[in-house]
This record gives C-alpha cells, sequence and structure tokens, in this order.
C-alpha cells in the first residue's frame, strides 16, 4: 500500500493520501482547501486515481479541499453521520468500509472532541484524526464536545487494537509524526488519568478557539464550497 503523510504548516494539519499499488485506486484523508494544488499534482505524480475524499470531522481550524477534489477528480465525499453534511456523498457510521483497491478502510466512530469524529482503520494502521493525538488528545470544549466520551472513545475503542498498531494523528504541533497504541498506553499523559480526572483536566485547559473557526465549520458543512 502507499502511504503519504502531508502537512500543513499554517493548521498543523495532517493529511493522509493512500492508494492501492497495482490498481492505482486512493483516498485521501482530511485534505486542506490551501494544499488542493499540492495534492492534486502529487495525485498525478502517482498515477493515481482518487477514489475517495474523506473527512474526520467538521473541522473548526481548517476548511477541507473535499467538495473541490470531488469537482477535479469525481471522487466521492464522506464525513460523520452525525456531522449533517448534506453535500457530503457518504455518511459514514462505525464499521462502514471504504473500498479501493484490494484494501479496505475501516470506519470507527471515536466521537468526543465532535459529537460526529471518525477514526480509520487499515492494517496495522489506524488514522485517528483529532481524538488520539501523540502524546495528548483532542480538545472537548466546543462543537458538542464532551471530555468523558472522548476518553470512552480512546479507551473503549481505539486502545483496544493491537499495541503494534501505527497512530497516524490528524495534528501535530510539537513535530511528531507517528507513534503506536502501546506508546500512548504508556507515555500519553492525558490519558494515565481516571475517567473523572480526565474530564477535569480537560475542563481546565481554557484554550482560545481556533482562529478559522467561524469560517471554517460552516464552509466544511458545504464541503468546503461554502
Amino acid at each position: 500500500m502507499i502511504l503519504r503523510q502531508l502537512f500543513d504548516h499554517e493548521t498543523y494539519t495532517y493529511t493522509y493520501l493512500i492508494a492501492d499499488e497495482e490498481s492505482r485506486e486512493a483516498v485521501i484523508i482530511d485534505p486542506v482547501k490551501e494544499q488542493l494544488s499540492r495534492d492534486l499534482k502529487l495525485i498525478k505524480e502517482l498515477g493515481l486515481s482518487l477514489r475517495y475524499a474523506v473527512d474526520t470531522h467538521v473541522h473548526a481550524d481548517h476548511i477541507t479541499s473535499a467538495g473541490d477534489l470531488r469537482e477535479a477528480t469525481g471522487c466521492k465525499t464522506g464525513v460523520g453521520a452525525g456531522g449533517d453534511v448534506s453535500c457530503a456523498d457518504l455518511a459514514l457510521k462505525d464499521n462502514d468500509e471504504i473500498h479501493f483497491g484490494s484494501h479496505t478502510l475501516q470506519v470507527i466512530t471515536t466521537p468526543g472532541h465532535t459529537n460526529s469524529c471518525l477514526s480509520f482503520h487499515i492494517n496495522n494502521i489506524v488514522f485517528s484524526g483529532d481524538a488520539l493525538f501523540i502524546r495528548g488528545t483532542g480538545r472537548t470544549d466546543f462543537q458538542q464536545g464532551d471530555a468523558g466520551t472522548l476518553y470512552d472513545s480512546i479507551t473503549q475503542k481505539l486502545y483496544t487494537l493491537p499495541d503494534e498498531t501505527l497512530v497516524y494523528p490528524g495534528h501535530d504541533y510539537r513535530g511528531n509524526t507517528v507513534s503506536t497504541i502501546g506508546e500512548e498506553k504508556q507515555f500519553n499523559p492525558r490519558m494515565t488519568h481516571s475517567r473523572e480526572q480526565f474530564i477535569e483536566q480537560m475542563a481546565a485547559l481554557d484554550l482560545p478557539n481556533p482562529k478559522k473557526i467561524m469560517e471554517a465549520v460552516p464552509a466544511n458543512l458545504a464541503c468546503g464550497q461554502g
């Protein structure tokens, strides 16, 4: 399987391009609107046919390019079923499968950062979106975020994957690129507490809103074309 990890420096967002080596069918996860030309160029250079552009959630910090990619390539777009993104082709639910070539990407619902967050699992890899970061987690103070729900998503879903599963997060702010489930169980400082302590810890963060939240959320409800 082909895997490319791409980065948007303004929003610290990771975009993932995965593809089947034989059929050249591809899926892109969490594409960023400002990086549309970069992503289309890479898809062309690698000789890929983009089948799906999927988002792990309705982002508040950047605008998706899923709708633009659909126009450019004819791919289908997908977002979590609870995200109320009526323009998306797929309203993805737990255990849904996304097929490309001989590969299957399994959908895991991991709400908490938002109420419709998804992770995607394939082989020994999980793309954890804004649920589980490397030595951190997504925040839970807007867009129907809920700290207890996020704790449950991580402990009852992501942490049940094999310890050697590679974790590719939706963001990183410290220069990390990849981790494993086993590492995060052992070293993630937010997840070494009880559920109640995690909820208290998240409530005390007092973070500023993402800079683009007022424009990003409405635009992403329109597949990035609002």
